[in-house]
C-alpha cells in the first residue's frame, strides 16, 4: 500500500465547472513547487491534455469500465508515481456510470477504488438555501463516498456568497471556495468537448493560467492539500508496462499533432516497453514517414477539421497507403479510420480503406462490449474487450469484408475493417486492459 495524496474533484452534473477547478487547482498547486498527478475519470481524452498543461506531466485517465475495477488503483499508482499530491477530474455527475451498469465507472465508484476523499462543485448560480440539501442529498447518498468540502462555483455577489455560506453550515460539508463568474476561464467547445489543448496552443496555456489565479483567489489551497493528505494509502501495486524485447526493436509511427490528439499514455508506454521505437510524427506537417517505419498508429482526434490540410499531404497519404498494402502492421482508432478512408467529406484521404467518410449530425456515444472476429495485428479471434464509442461521422460501409469487432451494446452488429496489416475501427479501447495487444503489434512489426 502506498500513500499518496489525493483529492476526488466531482460535481452533481456535467456543466458545473469540474474541468475548471481541477485543472487550475492541479496548476496552482503545481506553482506552489509541489509535483501533481492529474487524472481523469472515464475515457475522455481531452481533459488530460489540459491537465498535462497544468501540471507539465502526461494526463492519465482512470476507467473502471474499459480497464476493469482492479487496474484503477494501479494505473493511478502508475501515474502518481513521484509525485507530491495527485487531483483527479470526475466525469458527469458524481453517481453517473455506464449506462445500466450501476455505479460502474462513475467517480463515486473510482473515488470508492482510491480510498479518496472528494470535492463537489457545485454551479450556485441559481440557488441560495437549496444548496445545503443538495450538498446533503450527495453526502448521504453512499456512505462509502466521504466527500471532504465543496467549492461553490459562479456565485454571483458577496450577498450571494453570504447566504449560500450560511446555508451550509447546517450541512456540515466545509466550502473549501467560492468561484465567481469569469467569462476568461472560458475554454471554446466543439462538437465532442473541448477544444483539445494541443490546437489552441498559447490560448490553453492561458486559459490554465486563468483557471489557476481563479482557483488560488477563490479556494483556500490550504485545506485542500490537508484534505488530500488526509487520504489512507492507496491499495494495491502500481501497475507497469510488460517488457518484452523481440529479436529487433522496430520503428513504429505514432500519428500526433493537432488533428490526432486522442491517444492514452499507457499505449506509448506499452508499445515501448514491448520492444518498439515510438516515433511520433504529425500528418499535418511531415510528408514522410519516419524512417525505416515498420508499424503504424493513427489514434483518434478531429481529422474532419483539418480535412483540407490532410488531404493537401498528398506524399504522406501515398507513403501511409504503400505501408499498408505492403503488409505492415496498421492500427487505426476512429480519427484513424477516417484517414484511411478513401474520402472525408469529400476530399481524398489516404484509400487503404474501401469506404467514405462524412460528418453527421448524429452523436454515437457510449461503451461497448466487442469480439476479435478474426486473427488480427492487435487481437487472436475471439479475444473480448471493451471499448468507447464517440464520434459525429459516419462510414459507408460501416464494416469490410473481414470486420474488426463484433458489438453486442448498443445492438448487435459488426464495425471495422480488417485486411492484411490494417486493423482499423471506430472503437476506441485502452491496452492497458488487456497487454498482450501492444506486445502482439509489436511482434508483427519485428516480423
Amino acid at each position: 500500500m502506498v500513500n499518496v495524496p489525493r483529492l476526488v474533484v466531482a460535481a452533481p452534473s456535467s456543466g458545473s465547472g469540474k474541468t475548471t477547478v481541477a485543472t487550475g487547482l492541479m496548476a496552482a498547486l503545481t506553482g506552489r513547487g509541489l509535483a501533481v498527478s492529474g487524472h481523469k475519470v472515464g475515457p475522455d481524452y481531452i481533459d488530460p491534455g489540459y491537465h498535462t498543461l497544468a501540471t507539465g506531466r502526461p494526463g492519465r485517465n482512470l476507467d473502471a469500465y474499459l480497464c476493469g475495477p482492479d487496474l484503477v488503483a494501479p494505473l493511478f499508482l502508475h501515474g502518481a508515481r513521484g509525485c507530491d499530491l495527485a487531483v483527479v477530474e470526475g466525469v458527469m455527475g458524481l453517481y453517473d456510470g455506464a449506462s445500466g451498469q450501476g455505479e460502474l465507472a462513475s467517480t463515486a465508484h473510482v473515488a470508492k477504488l482510491l480510498r479518496a476523499p472528494v470535492v463537489l462543485v457545485v454551479d450556485a448560480s441559481s440557488q441560495s438555501r437549496s444548496v445545503a440539501a443538495l450538498v446533503h442529498g450527495f453526502a448521504s447518498w453512499d456512505p462509502r463516498v466521504r466527500i471532504g468540502g465543496v467549492i461553490l462555483n459562479k456565485v454571483g455577489t458577496d450577498r450571494h456568497e453570504a447566504l449560500l455560506r450560511e446555508a451550509l453550515e447546517e450541512s456540515g460539508v466545509p466550502v473549501l471556495g467560492v468561484l465567481r463568474r469569469a467569462e476568461r476561464v472560458a475554454v471554446p467547445s466543439r462538437h465532442l468537448g473541448l477544444v483539445p489543448a494541443a490546437e489552441r496552443q498559447g490560448g490553453a496555456v492561458d486559459a490554465v493560467a486563468a483557471m489557476a489565479e481563479q482557483v488560488r483567489a477563490g479556494c483556500d489551497l490550504d485545506a485542500l492539500t490537508a484534505l488530500a493528505r488526509s487520504a489512507p494509502p492507496v491499495p494495491g501495486e502500481a501497475w507497469s508496462p510488460p517488457e518484452h524485447r523481440p529479436g529487433r526493436r522496430p520503428v513504429v509511427a505514432v500519428a500526433s499533432g493537432a488533428a490526432f490528439t486522442f491517444s492514452y499514455t499507457e499505449h506509448t508506454e506499452l508499445l515501448a516497453a514491448a520492444g518498439a521505437e515510438v516515433v511520433p510524427f504529425d500528418p499535418l506537417r511531415d510528408e514522410t514517414l519516419p524512417e525505416g517505419v515498420a508499424g503504424l498508429v493513427v489514434g483518434g482526434g478531429f481529422p474532419e477539421v483539418y480535412g483540407p490540410e490532410l488531404s493537401a499531404n498528398e506524399a504522406l497519404r501515398r507513403e501511409v497507403a504503400a505501408l499498408a498494402a505492403s503488409g505492415a502492421p496498421v492500427a487505426a482508432e476512429c480519427a484513424g479510420l477516417l484517414y484511411l478512408a478513401r474520402s472525408l467529406d469529400g476530399l481524398p484521404m489516404c484509400g487503404v480503406l474501401d469506404a467514405e467518410a462524412r460528418m453527421s449530425g448524429r452523436l454515437t456515444l457510449g461503451y461497448r462490449e466487442a469480439v476479435a472476429l478474426s486473427d488480427n495485428v492487435l487481437a487472436a479471434a475471439g479475444t473480448r474487450m471493451r471499448g468507447h464509442e464517440f464520434h459525429r461521422t459516419v462510414l459507408e460501409p460501416g464494416a469490410g469484408d473481414t470486420p474488426a469487432w463484433g458489438m453486442r451494446l448498443p445492438e448487435p452488429r459488426v464495425e471495422g475493417f480488417v485486411r492484411g496489416g490494417v486493423h482499423a475501427s471506430y472503437l476506441h479501447t485502452h491496452w492497458a486492459s488487456l497487454p498482450g495487444t501492444a506486445r502482439r503489434f509489436v511482434e508483427r512489426c519485428a516480423g
